[in-house]
């Protein structure tokens, strides 16, 4: 069976429900969007929150993804860096519980925390402390790290760290592993043009952005994003929202629906959409299938708080993954 390893920011998700977009306008956070700040102003929005019951999760984009994967019944490992502390260890138990290999580097600042506060309009908006995810380096990155494994997975956030993903994208290839890349910001593609073009026209095979991170790359609208990426990759993928996905592969257009789904939180909606599509893609499935149990797991994930999903929940995505299989 095919294994994937992914790379990116671990983080702790505080999920918070509020009432109104008051507590957001009062901390200049950018609705429904991200703000890195310092540890001082996550206590303080905490402080501001302490009324509201809060709920944990192990986060990050990647993270997202490997769990998703790992709940597909897939053999997977994760690159990162935690503190040694409540949070870190909060992490690792629960990569650990769910069959990852958690290869984990220890680093000095606290375990980066990224508070989600989530609207009643199902909008996100996250405060985000790094914390020691950014002490993740070239030196923590080799060969033998890539060995077995079929697919690296990475999220855009990373790409500020330009030598660490220039060595991790290289490793892989000369391991003969496929490279997939989710774009994860329109900030982060604005700020990295010029790199992200190289990396993906030498080192990545699978695409993801959504409609404004395709944009920022291209210029474009999506159907026009979704050619200009396909030139540079082997699949390039275009998230365009309730409208569902497109996809590029060998020279043909796939467009893939949503499912109906009563929408909550669309946190990870895009992380485990990438999973169930490169699932589909290292079980050697039809692309529009891939897309298809990608679109079945961002509609699952978009009816809970969170990027985590329950047991129950789980049991019936893979039910309904093995019904589209068998088709």
């Amino acid at each position: 069976m095919a294994k994937i390893l992914g790379m990116g920011n671990a983080l702790v998700d505080l999920m918070i429900r509020i009432e109104s977009d008051k507590v957001i306008r009062d901390f200049d956070l950018p609705k429904g969007g991200m703000r890195l700040v310092d540890e001082a102003f996550i206590g303080k929005l905490m402080e501001a929150l302490k009324h509201l019951p809060v709920e944990h999760a192990p986060g990050g984009s990647a993270a997202n993804t490997i769990n998703g994967v790992a709940n597909l019944g897939m053999s997977a490992g994760y690159i990162g860096t935690v503190a040694d502390d409540h949070f870190g260890n909060i992490l690792k138990e629960d990569m650990e519980k769910s069959g990852i290999n958690p290869l984990l580097f220890e680093g000095e600042a606290p375990t980066g925390l990224a508070v989600a506060l989530v609207t009643p309009d199902s909008e996100r908006t996250f405060a985000v402390n790094l914390g020691c995810a950014i002490e993740l380096s070239p030196e923590n990155i080799s060969a033998a790290q890539f060995t077995g494994y079929d697919f690296f997975h990475i999220e855009g956030y990373l790409v500020q760290n330009h030598e660490l993903l220039r060595k991790a994208v290289k490793l892989a290839k000369e391991n003969n592993v496929k490279v997939s890349l989710d774009l994860a910001s329109y900030d982060v593609v604005n700020e990295n043009l010029e790199f992200l073009q190289e990396i993906i026209e030498n080192y990545v095979d699978i695409v993801f952005a959504n409609e404004e991170e395709a944009k920022a790359f291209t210029g474009k609208e999506p159907e026009a994003a979704l050619h200009e990426l396909a030139r540079l990759c082997e699949v390039s993928i275009v998230k365009i929202g309730k409208k569902g996905s497109l996809i590029r592969y060998r020279g043909r257009d796939y467009s893939i629906g949503v499912i109906k789904a009563e929408s909550i939180d669309t946190t990870g909606a895009g992380d485990l959409y990438a999973a169930g599509f490169l699932y589909g893609m290292a079980n050697g499935l039809p692309v529009e299938k891939c897309g298809r149990i990608g679109s079945l797991l961002a509609g699952k994930v978009i009816e809970v708080l969170g990027a985590k999903m329950t047991p129950r929940t789980w049991n019936f995505i893979r039910e309904e993954v093995a019904r589209v299989v068998a088709e």
